[in-house]
């Protein structure tokens, strides 16, 4: 059993993960939006959209610093365990928050609002369930566990498990004896990564990065002669 949730599933998640995205964009690149519904409702959309990708965006930069970075590191440039629990703590709580209340909004939107509502499609559907599992549980480790808890060291077991898989050398036993809601969140997360293909997520790959630095779009107006449409 060990052997197949932490080593198994993560791999059966990123080859469906990578295969998934191939396939998507040779079979689906039309698809490959998030379909906006801006234009059926925006007073939500406005508030709820910035919370949750802002939310978003931090929750992923922590969690890239906190599993992708050894702890040697860190502490090679006078980070001291203290110093990393308490930013990541507060950090990590302030972008959940801000991550719930963002996904709390969008969900509303699309509950209250007829026109929204029928824009969504089945895998919508999987997808706003998923990433609400995945956040809640998230949110349940950080606070629950490291912030009201007694703490829990993820740095020594789930990062070097985690580095393991991406590395081919992973090792299960690290996983044994982790909190049971940082088991269920790094199962989720799996999850989430197997169906990233198929939902409304792809669009993360065709965010307008290259508008940081292509030249400006200059607009003139055009002049008409006097007279002109009489």
């Amino acid at each position: 059993m060990s052997v197949a949730l932490w080593v198994v599933v993560p791999y059966i998640a990123l080859t469906i993960f990578i295969v998934g995205h191939v396939w998507r964009w040779r079979a689906d690149q039309f698809g490959w939006t998030t379909r906006t519904t801006q234009v059926l409702e925006s007073r939500l959309l406005r508030l709820g959209s910035p919370l949750f990708h802002l939310g978003a965006f931090a929750a992923i930069g922590g969690h890239v610093l906190g599993l992708l970075v050894p702890k040697s590191w860190t502490a090679a440039i006078g980070v001291d365990e203290h110093l990393y629990h308490l930013v990541s703590v507060g950090a990590g709580t302030v972008a959940g928050l801000m991550v719930v209340a963002g996904l709390g909004l969008l969900l509303a939107r699309r509950l209250t609002r007829p026109r929204v509502r029928r824009t969504t499609t089945t895998a919508d559907k999987v997808l706003f369930a998923v990433l609400t599992v995945v956040i809640l549980l998230g949110l349940s480790a950080t606070i629950g566990k490291n912030l009201l808890g007694g703490g829990y060291d993820y740095r020594a077991t789930i990062a070097v498990w985690f580095r393991g898989v991406l590395t081919f050398r992973p090792d299960p036993a690290l996983m044994a004896d982790v909190p049971l809601v940082f088991q269920l969140h790094a199962l989720s997360a799996w999850l989430l990564a197997a169906i990233w293909p198929f939902t409304r997520l792809v669009h993360v790959w065709s965010a307008p990065i290259a508008y940081l630095w292509r030249p400006y779009v200059v607009y003139r107006r055009r002049l008409v002669p006097a007279g002109a449409g009489k």
